[in-house]
């Protein structure tokens, strides 16, 4: 197995640092519109080479660019004059000897479909536009899938960290963003779109939320409309709010560049529920990390994780499986409060032989040695399992957005 490096972490944990900055993009922000997009596509694509070769074969579906459009709103409507442009890159096996596979159709069918599902307003076959520029590998890349190992060689030399347990603050912050986006919501507040973005700042006790969310223009039929639904919104959010225990004071406020008096200049109104409308276009690995949060305090992985090759790229493997690592680290050996796993794999390795490094601080009274022959065991563990873990991560088990 790797060598793993263990420390005694020193510092206080997150939650009693004086303060702590966490983000999350929801939904249908553009950059995680483009990270939930590319991986779609590359589930669709790695589905087509299994189904046709029983395996996945080199791609790397994680270079992504939506371009906003352009729309004219007005309060009762509105109508899209520039659709969206969505750009999907990078590298993808498109011939086997004399088998054509399908790349482009399959990319544009599986982007589709994502934002059928998952943006009420936006109609791909409409607002959107479509340019592939997924193109073959290199030669020394492509060789990696046809070498004879039990387990492939990682294609890059990337590094990622990932930790254990969520803060209160990043679980509220995960929370606050899921509610807004949550059917239940939806449907108590249908003029509110998908775009939603929360940023949370906790000094001390308390914890400030701001929160971004457009209206639909369609649904809001006047500036008091409008200022009238954006406190009812504000007060159902508070009162929805879980109770916190270490948490005194919990602060929301919604749409921040919003003025009263002046028109359509000072509210946040959307035709179709995203800022790509005309606003903000996204990007692949601008949006959150793989569980779900921007944290700011933490040590983060540079890498982006949408899209890339699930069998061989260690700055989707290693992303992943860090948090996974982390997490059962805290879960199954105890006496902890926090862990961080590193983990960092190099171009021609195999995948399974990652240098690793673990930074535990323990519980009052825990015995660091005991811990560490824990941690160790976990991460022994789970580098044993490597392929099912490369294959449910194909599956879609684990979220990278």
């Amino acid at each position: 197995m790797a060598e793993i490096v263990l420390e005694r972490l020193q510092r206080p944990p997150i939650a009693e640092q004086k303060f702590e900055i966490v983000e999350r993009k929801g939904l249908g922000h553009p950059d995680s519109i483009c990270d939930a997009v590319m991986e779609e596509i590359a589930r669709a694509i790695n589905g087509e080479y299994q189904k046709r070769f029983g395996e996945i074969l080199h791609n790397n579906i994680d270079k992504g660019l939506l371009v906003a459009g352009r729309v004219s709103r007005r309060l009762g409507g509105g109508r899209v004059l520039r659709p969206m442009e969505l750009v999907i890159g990078d590298r993808a096996t498109s011939r086997v000897g004399k088998v054509r596979i399908p790349i482009k159709e399959i990319a544009t069918e599986a982007a589709g479909e994502w934002f059928r599902k998952s943006l009420r307003h936006v109609n791909p076959d409409r607002h959107l536009k479509y340019r592939v520029v997924l193109a073959q590998g290199s030669e020394e890349l492509t060789d990696i899938f046809r070498r004879e190992t039990a387990v492939r060689e990682a294609n890059d030399t990337s590094a990622a960290v990932g930790y254990a347990p969520l803060s209160e603050t990043e679980q509220m912050i995960l929370w606050v963003e899921r509610y807004l986006n949550s059917p239940t919501f939806k449907a108590a507040f249908p003029e509110t779109g998908e775009d939603v973005k929360v940023m949370g700042v906790r000094a001390d006790r308390s914890l400030n939320l701001t929160v971004a969310m457009p209206l639909l223009c369609q649904a809001i039929s006047s500036e008091a409309a409008y200022f009238r639904k954006k406190e009812e919104i504000v007060q159902a959010l508070r009162r929805a709010l879980p109770p916190s225990p270490s948490l005194d004071n919990v602060s929301v406020t919604l749409n921040a560049l919003d003025r009263e008096g002046r028109g359509l200049g000072g509210m946040y109104l959307s035709l179709l529920g995203t800022s790509a409308e005309d606003a903000d276009s996204g990007q692949v690995g601008r949006g959150n990390r793989v569980n779900g949060v921007i944290p700011l305090n933490r040590p983060v992985s540079a890498e982006a994780a949408a899209g890339k090759n699930p069998m061989s790229h260690t700055g989707k493997i290693y992303n992943v499986l860090s948090h996974r690592m982390a997490e059962q680290i805290y879960q199954r050996v105890g006496g902890l409060v926090e862990v961080y796993v590193w983990l960092v794999g190099q171009i021609g390795q195999s995948i399974d032989q990652p240098w690793a490094a673990v930074q535990l601080l323990p519980a009052a009274g825990a015995e660091f040695e005991v811990l560490g022959r824990g941690a160790r065991q976990v991460i022994d563990q789970e580098l044993t399992r490597m392929p099912e873990f490369c294959v449910e991560l194909a599956e879609g088990r684990y979220p990278v957005c």
